[in-house]
């Protein structure tokens, strides 16, 4: 399903993913962990030079062993990483020797690229408790490393995606300084998707020069916005991560400081932080938009805004209530306009809520029309409002009158194909 880009003016919408900042090379392959030769499954990308990182982690309580060997490194290296190793069909998940095979894998690709292991993250998407095969890594990491290009970028992508039908890729380009920037990404994710920081991989590079503790500070606050507020099926996945790169190759004098705090949907800001913060903003508010666009099995894109809010965290966890809705879900695919289920979702959010003060409107590209008036059903249009819910995008529209604050989260419908999928995923 395609849907449209959130776009800003100052920020140019460029190709090339984790490959459209200077210095980074990406290859991917299929090595045989998945027996499909057309599908590839195993991604390697590296900076020619050392990278400021931070990342954010899965807060299921069960981790995959590739997120405990990556943060290791990253606390090893004082934050700094030069690249990163990924594979799917195999979550590296629950095994006891898991731990052991993560380290395998940097080391690996360490020694093909002449640097230490610790300077490499570890990432793996796929089936949770079965046996990771090494071979197929051993006999194939070579030819991933010779194969590695500036514009290798789409190959990694393909080599991360499981149950994806699209890839997602999306970078932007921008000035700091007089120097032109670039900021872009990749993810992988379809299914098993429910953010705390879904099975998502992310990862982020850019050229810009940053310090460390203030992108660590930038992608904190901003996965609170973007991927925190998306939901294909409630279930938050053993191996999300999130981690993006600079390795300041685009010669701007280095950023060591926030400056003035901004909203990120106001026009371009002029200060650099602010500028590289709307960047990173635009590049996962996109992905996680594409995330859920592709959930398992989705037949529609389901967006739910919150306004006048008591606050921002409210108005997230109230359109994230009702995003998550399994019968909201349902209803977006039976195309039925029974807003009964969004008021009720938003009910059990766990935020104060003056009922009689609720309005609700359903939107698309076919038009737009209000379900609920100060909490209360009002009449409407069966034949209009089934012909507005037949479009790929949903808006689900929300003012509950308390407050100034606004928020959005996103996903999907829930189809057969949903269950379809699940119901064999080992195979």
């Amino acid at each position: 399903m395609s849907i449209k880009s959130i776009e800003a003016p100052g920020f140019k919408m460029v190709d090339g993913g984790i490959c459209a900042a200077k210095g980074f090379r990406a290859n991917g392959l299929n090595c045989g962990l998945n027996p499909d030769k057309n599908k590839y499954d195993l991604a390697l990308f590296v900076s020619d030079t050392d990278c400021d990182s931070a990342a954010v982690y899965t807060t299921n309580l069960v981790k995959g062993a590739p997120i405990l060997v990556t943060k290791d490194h990253l606390e090893k290296n004082n934050g700094k990483l030069r690249g990163v190793i990924a594979n799917s069909k195999n979550a590296n998940t629950c095994n006891k020797d898991g731990v052991e095979k993560a380290e395998k894998m940097c080391a690996l690709a360490a020694e093909q690229l002449g640097l230490k292991s610790e300077e490499l993250a570890v990432a793996s998407t796929g089936v949770i408790g079965e046996s990771f095969r090494m071979e197929p890594i051993e006999s194939h990491i070579r030819e991933l490393a010779e194969g590695l290009t500036y514009d290798g970028g789409s190959r990694a992508e393909y080599a991360i995606m499981t149950t994806d039908t699209v890839a997602k890729e999306i970078a932007v380009e921008f000035e700091l300084d007089g120097k032109i920037c670039h900021l872009g990404g990749m993810a992988k994710g379809s299914g098993m998707i429910h953010p705390n920081m879904a099975t998502t991989l992310n990862f982020v590079t850019t050229d810009v020069a940053i310090d460390g503790d203030l992108l660590q500070k930038a992608l904190s606050e901003l996965v609170k916005i973007t991927y925190n507020c998306l939901s294909v099926d409630g279930d938050t996945s053993t191996n999300d991560m999130i981690l993006v790169m600079a390795n300041g190759q685009a010669g701007n004098e280095k950023i060591t400081e926030t400056g003035e705090v901004f909203d990120v949907t106001s026009d371009a800001p002029a200060g650099s932080y602010q500028k590289v913060y709307k960047a990173l903003w635009l590049v996962l508010v996109n992905l996680t938009r594409m995330l859920a666009a592709d959930g398992e099995g989705a037949g529609k894109f389901v967006s739910c805004t919150v306004e006048e809010a008591a606050s921002r965290e409210d108005a997230i966890t109230l359109a994230r209530s009702v995003i998550a809705s399994s019968l909201v879900k349902c209803a977006m695919f039976g195309e039925d306009a029974n807003c009964g289920r969004v008021i009720c979702a938003l009910g059990y959010a766990g935020v104060p809520l003056d009922v009689e003060k609720i309005d609700i409107d359903l939107a698309s590209e076919a038009g737009r029309m209000p379900a609920y008036r100060g909490g209360y059903a009002v009449p409407f249009d069966e034949e209009y409002a089934a012909k507005l819910l037949h479009e790929d995008e949903i808006e689900v529209l929300v003012n509950i009158h308390a407050g100034q604050a606004k928020g959005t989260a996103w996903g999907c419908d829930m189809t057969y194909d949903y269950v379809k999928i699940n119901g064999d995923y080992r195979s």
